[in-house]
C-alpha cells in the first residue's frame, strides 16, 4: 500500500511539474495613506518576475533573466509600462463605479484583479482566467471556455450586462488563451535554468510546549510543487493534521508547514514521520519523531519557558549546556534534517552523546 501511495504522489507531482502558469495580481485602492493607489505583480510558476506601482510608475524586473525577453521583443518594456499606466487609470474609474454600485461614498475600498493562464507542456493545452473582487468579496469573473462574464454578486449584474453589450468577449478570450500563453512560453524558455532547477529544503520539527502540536516545517525548496505530510506506521495521516498555506521566501524558494495535533505517547514516538516530496526528485526527505528528537523538543520548550520568565523580570538560574570544540550542538526549538540524509535523526546530538 505504501508503495502505491508514494508512486501516486510522485506521479501527481511530476504531472504538475509540466504545468506552467503566468499569474497577474492588481490592487486598486481609495484613501489608503502611505500606500500606492495601484500596484501590479506578475508571477511565472509562482515566482515573481515583474512589479509596477503608481508611486514609481515604472515596470521593474525582479529577476535578471526576465530581461532576455527583449531579444525577441525589443518593445516589451515600453509596451508593458504603457499598458500598466493605462490599467492604473482604468482602475481609478472602476473603483468609483464599484463604490456607486454599493452606495459607498468614502472610506478605504479595494478592487483586486486576478488574471492569468496555464500551459501544459506535455499536451500543449492552455486555459485562462480573470476574476475581480471588491473589498475582498468576489464580484465578477470571465470564463474563456464559454466566452462569458459571470456575476458573483448581485451588484455585479449591471457590470456584466455592460461588458456583454460592448462585444469584446472574444477579444478577452483571445488575450487569455493566446496572448497570455505566448508570453508564458517565452518566459519559461528564458528562465529555464532558474525555473527548472530543484533545491531541497531544510526540514525541521518544532514544538512550543510538551503538550502542544509537533510542527514539521520545510523551507528553502524549489519548485513550489511539493508534498509535505505526516505518516504513522508508513500510512499517511489526514485526521489530526493541519496544513499551512505555501509561502514564498525572499530568495525565490518556498516554505510550508504541517502541524501534527495528536498527543504522541513515548511508546508511539518512533511510529511518526514527517515526509517531504519535491517535484522531480524521487527520494523523499524523511524526519522520524523518535525519543531522542522528542527530548530535544521538550528541552527546547523548557528553554523558552525560562526565557519567558527572564523577560518578566523573575530571577532564574540558567544551566548552560556545553558545546563541542567545533561549537556544535542541538539548536533550541529546531531539529533540522539534512535533505541528503534521511536515516540518522540528529547528527549533532549523535556527536555529543558519543
Amino acid at each position: 500500500v505504501l508503495i502505491h501511495i508514494i508512486l501516486f504522489i510522485i506521479t501527481t507531482i511530476l504531472d504538475l511539474l509540466l504545468m506552467h502558469t503566468l499569474k497577474g495580481f492588481t490592487t486598486s485602492s481609495s484613501q489608503t495613506a502611505k500606500l500606492p493607489e495601484y500596484w501590479e505583480v506578475t508571477y511565472v510558476d509562482d515566482v515573481e518576475i515583474l512589479h509596477f506601482d503608481s508611486n514609481s510608475r515604472k515596470t521593474k524586473a525582479k529577476l535578471d533573466w526576465v530581461d532576455n525577453i527583449t531579444a525577441k521583443d525589443p518593445e516589451f518594456w515600453k509596451r508593458e509600462n504603457e499598458n500598466n499606466i493605462v490599467n492604473e487609470q482604468v482602475s481609478k474609474v472602476n473603483i468609483e463605479i464599484a463604490k456607486e454600485h454599493f452606495n459607498h461614498t468614502g472610506g478605504v475600498h479595494l478592487i483586486q484583479r486576478m488574471y492569468g493562464c496555464e500551459w501544459d507542456e506535455e499536451t500543449g493545452e492552455v486555459d485562462g482566467w480573470e476574476h475581480y473582487s471588491y473589498d475582498s468579496e468576489d464580484f465578477i469573473s470571465f470564463e474563456p471556455r464559454t466566452t462569458r462574464w459571470i456575476a458573483a454578486h448581485p451588484q455585479a449584474s449591471i457590470t456584466k450586462n455592460k461588458l456583454d453589450q460592448v462585444g469584446l468577449n472574444e477579444h478577452k478570450k483571445y488575450s487569455l488563451t493566446e496572448i497570455c500563453p505566448f508570453f508564458l512560453k517565452n518566459h519559461v524558455i528564458n528562465g529555464q535554468d532558474f525555473l527548472m532547477r530543484t533545491e531541497l529544503p531544510t526540514v525541521s520539527l518544532l514544538q512550543k510546549t510538551p503538550s502542544s502540536p509537533v510542527t514539521c516545517h520545510a523551507t528553502g525548496f524549489y519548485p513550489a510543487t511539493s508534498a509535505l505530510f505526516w505518516r504513522k506506521d508508513d500510512e499517511e495521516l489526514h485526521e489530526d493534521v493541519e496544513m499551512v498555506q505555501l509561502l514564498p521566501n525572499h530568495d525565490g524558494t518556498f516554505q510550508t508547514t504541517a502541524h501534527l495535533r495528536v498527543e504522541v505517547t513515548p511508546d508511539a514516538e518512533g511510529e511518526y514521520e514527517c515526509v517531504f516530496q519535491l517535484a522531480g526528485v524521487k527520494e523523499a526527505v524523511v524526519v522520524k519523531l523518535d525519543k531522542q528528537v522528542k527530548e530535544i523538543l521538550v528541552a527546547s520548550a523548557v528553554s523558552l519557558w525560562v526565557l519567558a520568565l527572564l523577560t518578566a523580570g523573575l530571577a532564574v538560574v540558567l544551566v548552560k549546556h556545553g558545546r563541542t570544540k567545533q561549537g556544535e550542538g542541538c539548536q533550541d526549538l529546531v531539529f533540522r534534517e539534512d535533505p541528503k540524509r534521511t536515516s540518522r535523526p540528529c547528527a549533532t546530538c549523535d556527536k555529543k552523546s558519543s
